[in-house]
Order: structure tokens, then C-alpha cells, then sequence
């Protein structure tokens, strides 16, 4: 595989590794594409709330088939142009919801007993509360709010942008999944242009702190063979793997299991 599909690897000094794992909003991975190595626990760059989220947002579809995918299209901005242009493939599986590929990682980990750590801090958290502020602020300038009434134009421009560097799809998998990852790239670029660069390098770092600390965690009971899975958007991987090279704090954090009784995935 090209290097914007295999999953990267990061050597903790400390001892053990994080793989690196990139997935796209709403799409599912074949087996061909899904983590093959060991793992022996998963990190979510959410809160914890997050599965309670997924789980609603299942009963709604039970409920009603396809009613998640509508209210995203009709949300517009940058997410509701992504999905529309996910739904238009047909070599893939797109437009689900929950997110299939984080989900599904989880309640594997749920299954076999692996720790679940949840990196994004919780909202009585003082730092990270000053930086949802911060963030909150930056939105909600007047440049930005401008830009959002014209998302279709830079949405246009940012895939314009990112086709000329688009990568062959997996060995064996259909176009799609080119044209889905310029689909998140451009996505992402959005996303994160409504922040600052300045805000999204304190995420990270705080991010690689607490991964870091998860990390730690499974050391306690693997040493240096522990393993951490961290799950992102396929854009967000090559800078938290910089955001891990370059911070050194290691901040603890719990997961939601603790049992060292820990298998691979199947």
C-alpha cells in the first residue's frame, strides 16, 4: 500500500508503540484495509459520550433507515458536502451511520475485553475548557462566518486542491476510495481552516500527552510489547504523529476496562 493507506507506526522511548490507524466519516473499510497487527488497546480521539451517540444514533436508524445520512445532507457546511459526495459512490460502502470503522473498533474492544481510551478530555477539564473557548471564539470570527456562506465555492477549490494529490487506491480496491479520501481531505482542510493553526497544535499536543498516557497505561501490564490502536480521520494522522514526536509530556488517563487479558483482532 501507498503511505496514505498503511496505518503508521510510532515507537514510544518509553517503550511500546502506537499504530496510527486513518479512517473516513461514513465509510467502511473491507477486511483488506482494517488493522492487521496486534493491538491491545484502542484510543478514540471523543469523549465518552460518544457512544452514547453512536448508540441513538443506531436505534434512529433502526427506526428509520437512512434518517442520520438526511439530517447530515441537509446540515450543509463542509460535512454536509462531503457526505453528498460519498453517496455518489458505488464501489463502496458510504454514509453510514454511526461512523462503521471507529464503532465497530470499539465494540470489538468492548467484546474481547481491551481497554478503551477516550483522548479527548472531559468538558469540566479547566485547560481544555479554555481551549473549546478559544476554538469557540475563533469560529465564530466574521471572516470565517463569511467563508461558511460560500462553503460550495472553497469546497470546490479545496478538492480542486487536493485531486492533483490523490494516491491510488489499496491493492485491489475500487477507485472509490481514491476519490473518498480527497472527498476527507477536503473535508478536514475545512474543518480545520474554522480553527487557527496555533489551536490545532495545542489539540495535538494535548492529544499526544494523553495518548501517551494510555500507552503507559498498557505498559503496566505488557511492558514493551504494549500496543495502543489510536483511531483518526485519514487527514489527521501524519499530525498526530508529529504532535507525538515532538511532546514529551505524558499525562495519565483511564480507559474503560482494565482486563490485561488482551487479544488480537480477528
Amino acid at each position: 500500500m501507498s503511505s496514505l493507506w498503511a496505518d503508521a507506526v510510532w515507537e514510544d522511548p518509553d517503550g511500546g508503540k502506537v499504530i496510527v490507524h486513518g479512517t473516513m466519516p461514513t465509510v467502511v473499510y473491507p477486511n483488506a484495509m482494517r488493522p492487521r497487527a496486534t493491538w491491545h488497546g484502542l484510543a478514540l480521539l471523543e469523549s465518552p459520550d460518544i457512544v452514547d451517540l453512536w448508540a441513538q444514533e443506531e436505534a434512529d436508524e433502526a427506526e428509520s433507515e437512512g434518517i442520520n445520512l438526511t439530517h447530515a445532507l441537509l446540515s450543509g457546511g463542509a460535512f454536509g458536502k462531503y457526505v453528498e459526495g460519498i453517496e455518489t459512490l458505488e464501489d463502496l460502502q458510504g454514509g453510514r451511520f454511526p461512523d462503521p470503522e471507529p464503532r465497530r473498533l470499539q465494540r470489538n474492544a468492548d467484546r474481547h475485553d481491551r481497554p478503551v481510551f477516550f483522548i479527548e478530555p472531559l468538558a469540566d477539564d479547566e485547560d481544555w475548557g479554555d481551549y473549546l473557548t478559544q476554538e469557540a471564539r475563533a469560529v465564530s470570527h466574521w471572516r470565517k462566518l463569511l467563508g461558511m456562506v460560500r462553503v460550495g465555492k472553497r469546497w470546490k477549490k479545496s478538492l480542486k486542491r487536493h485531486l492533483f494529490h490523490a494516491q491510488p487506491p489499496p491493492k485491489g480496491q475500487s477507485v472509490d476510495y481514491s476519490t473518498a479520501s480527497v472527498l476527507t481531505a477536503a473535508w478536514w482542510e475545512l474543518s480545520e481552516w474554522l480553527s487557527t493553526p496555533a489551536l490545532a497544535e495545542r489539540r495535538n499536543a494535548r492529544y499526544a500527552a494523553r495518548i501517551r498516557g494510555a500507552l503507559a497505561s498498557l505498559r503496566t501490564f505488557l511492558g514493551d510489547e504494549a500496543t495502543l490502536l489510536l483511531v483518526v480521520h485519514q487527514p489527521h494522522a501524519k499530525a498526530m504523529v508529529m504532535a507525538l514526536e515532538a511532546n514529551r509530556a505524558v499525562e495519565e488517563i483511564s480507559s474503560t476496562a482494565s482486563d490485561s487479558s488482551l487479544l488480537e483482532e480477528a
